[in-house]
C-alpha cells in the first residue's frame, strides 16, 4: 500500500464516521396529536409503556373536569377520576396498568391504580392525602403521603401495603415536600428529599437504604426518574446557580448542559435503558422539549417536520423503542403529543 492509498483510506473512515455521526444527530420524529376526550381543549401525555400504550390527562368538553386517560392504538379511553375534578396518569406499565393520583369528593387528592376501567384508591401514610409518579412492570408504586404527623414521605405500594421510604432527615411537622418519583424493575426508587437543614436532594433507594444523590456543584439536587440500569436523571445545581438536567451513572452525576445557552434551566423527566433522557429547557420567554442523545442535547421542535403546528413544550417519558411523549401547543391548543422516530 503506498502512502497516497493509505491516506485516502484514512479519509475514507474519517467522512464515514462523520456521516454516520451526522445521521445519529439528525435522528427525526413524526408527530402525532392524541386529541383529548369529549371534545375539551386541553390534553397531556405523561408516560409511555413498551407498546406505546400511553397515560396523561385531558379535559372535557366544559374544560371544567381533567380526567385520566388511557391511549391506544389511536384511541384515547377516559379512566374518569376518583369522585373529584382532577385527575392525572402519571406512570404506565407493560400491563397497562396506570398509576396517579386525582381529587376524591372533598377535593383531597388519592393516590391510585387502575388495570381496567376502574381507578383503585391504594390508601395513604396515615395523614389522607397521596399521589403517585410512578409503577414498574411488577406494579409497584410510588409517590408521596402525608404522615399522621403532617409530613409528606415519600413511599412504595407494593401486594396491596403501602411503605413508608422515610426521609434524608427531614422534620415532621414541616411543610417539606419528601417524594419518590420513578421506580425499575428491581423495585429501586429514586425522588426528592430534604434534610435537616431544609436543603434537598436527590436519592436513591434500594435494599431499604435511602442513598443520598450529589449536585453539579451547587447546594441542591431532585432525581425524577431511573432505568433499569440503575441510571437516574432529575435536575441538579451548578456552582454557579444554574439547574441543570443530569445523568448519574453508579453514582456520578454528568451534566447534560442546556439547549438556550448558559442560564438556560433543564429538567431531566424520563430516561430509557439505552440512557436516552427526555425534559424540559427554559426558551425564551416560554419552553421547549429537549431528547439528550448520543452526548448531545436536542431541541425536539427542529427534529419534527417543518410547518407541523407544533411548539412541544415538554418531553416527560420516553420507552426502550425511542418513542417520547410531552406535551405542546399544536396550533395554538395545548395537546398530548407522540414522537416516533423515523
Amino acid at each position: 500500500m503506498n502512502v497516497s492509498t493509505g491516506l485516502w483510506r484514512a479519509v475514507l473512515v474519517f467522512l464515514l464516521a462523520a456521516g454516520i455521526s451526522s445521521l445519529c444527530i439528525a435522528q427525526t420524529y413524526t408527530v402525532t396529536d392524541l386529541g383529548t376526550l369529549s371534545g375539551g381543549s386541553f390534553s397531556g401525555a405523561k408516560a409511555i409503556n413498551a407498546t406505546g400504550k400511553i397515560t396523561g390527562y385531558a379535559y372535557d368538553s366544559n374544560n371544567a373536569i381533567s380526567d385520566v386517560f388511557l391511549y391506544s392504538n389511536g384511541a384515547m379511553k377516559d379512566l374518569g377520576t376518583l369522585g373529584g375534578t382532577s385527575g392525572i396518569g402519571n406512570g404506565i406499565n407493560a400491563s397497562g396498568q396506570v398509576a396517579g393520583y386525582s381529587t376524591v369528593a372533598s377535593g383531597t387528592y388519592h393516590a391510585f391504580l387502575s388495570s381496567g376501567a376502574q381507578l383503585i384508591d391504594i390508601g395513604d401514610l396515615g395523614g389522607g392525602s397521596a399521589v403517585a409518579y410512578a409503577i414498574n412492570d411488577a406494579g409497584q408504586v410510588v409517590g408521596s403521603a402525608v404522615t399522621p404527623n403532617a409530613a409528606n414521605h415519600p413511599f412504595l405500594y407494593s401486594n396491596g401495603q403501602m411503605t413508608d421510604l422515610g426521609t434524608l432527615g427531614s422534620p415532621d411537622g414541616v411543610d417539606w415536600w419528601n417524594s419518590a418519583q420513578g421506580v425499575n424493575k428491581f423495585g429501586v426508587v429514586v425522588g426528592t428529599s430534604y434534610d435537616a437543614h431544609g436543603n434537598f436532594f436527590g436519592f436513591m433507594w434500594k435494599n431499604g437504604t435511602m442513598i443520598k444523590m450529589g449536585t453539579l456543584g451547587g447546594p441542591w439536587s431532585q432525581a425524577y426518574a431511573v432505568n433499569n440500569k440503575n441510571q437516574v436523571t432529575g435536575l441538579a445545581y451548578t456552582k454557579n446557580g444554574s439547574g441543570h438536567a443530569y445523568l448519574a451513572t453508579n453514582g456520578v452525576l454528568k451534566d447534560l448542559g442546556t439547549i438556550n445557552g448558559a442560564t438556560s434551566t433543564t429538567w431531566g423527566f424520563g430516561i430509557n435503558d439505552a440512557g436516552i433522557v427526555v425534559g424540559q429547557s427554559t426558551f425564551q420567554s416560554t419552553y421547549h422539549a429537549f431528547v439528550y442523545s448520543g452526548g448531545v442535547m436536542k431541541d425536539l421542535n427542529k427534529l419534527i417536520p417543518a410547518g407541523s403546528g407544533w411548539v412541544l413544550l415538554s418531553a416527560n417519558g420516553v420507552n426502550n423503542a425511542g418513542q417520547i411523549v410531552g406535551e405542546g401547543f399544536h396550533n395554538g391548543k395545548e395537546h398530548g403529543f407522540l414522537l416516533t422516530p423515523q
